[in-house]
């Protein structure tokens, strides 16, 4: 078998990971927007072939190679994360100010406020790797702000009140 790294084949896993991702994101947001308008049952498959995508998405990631050991998952993610609040949502965000583009500068905004929690709660994790301490998620619906443990009070980032967060399972 010939090397996967630096191949096309490898190129061509990554794009279509990427595909199915985005795939998958737009047919729930679409979902929603089905379900918002009564139109359930388009509503269910949406959410149905947002499933299939996954499924597509992880196999590719697999097959490039793109999960390791949990350890080494949290450094990636904690690293992914890093350059997004660093440097990928500043530059967006200043390009979105620049042109006037309000309702993009909030959501990268608040994107890149969250972003830095994320790293800050995988690096915990990778911490406290192997004591699988007994802590609930929450996510805020507006922002996607998370946090440990229930909410007591309105979100840190985007201020939406407790009753905005669910539960992560």
């Amino acid at each position: 078998m010939s090397e996967l790294k630096g191949s096309k084949t490898e190129n061509n896993l990554l794009e279509a990971f990427a595909g199915e991702s985005q795939a998958n994101r737009k047919y729930l947001a679409f979902a929603d927007k089905a379900d918002a308008e009564g139109q359930k049952q388009v509503a269910k498959l949406f959410r149905a072939a947002a499933a299939a995508e996954t499924i597509h998405a992880h196999a590719h990631l697999r097959a490039v190679g793109g999960v390791k050991s949990t350890a080494e998952n949290l450094q990636e993610a904690i690293s992914g994360e890093t350059f997004e609040f660093t440097s990928m949502y500043p530059k967006m965000i200043e390009e979105a100010t620049s042109e006037g583009q309000d309702a993009a500068l909030r959501s990268f905004s608040l994107a890149n406020t969250v972003e830095k929690v994320h790293a800050e709660l995988y690096q915990k994790a990778a911490d406290n790797l192997g004591s699988n301490q007994g802590v609930d998620y929450y996510v805020c619906k507006v922002c996607g702000n998370t946090i440990e443990g229930e909410p007591h009070g309105p979100c840190c980032v985007c201020q939406a009140g407790p009753v905005a967060f669910f539960k992560v399972d």
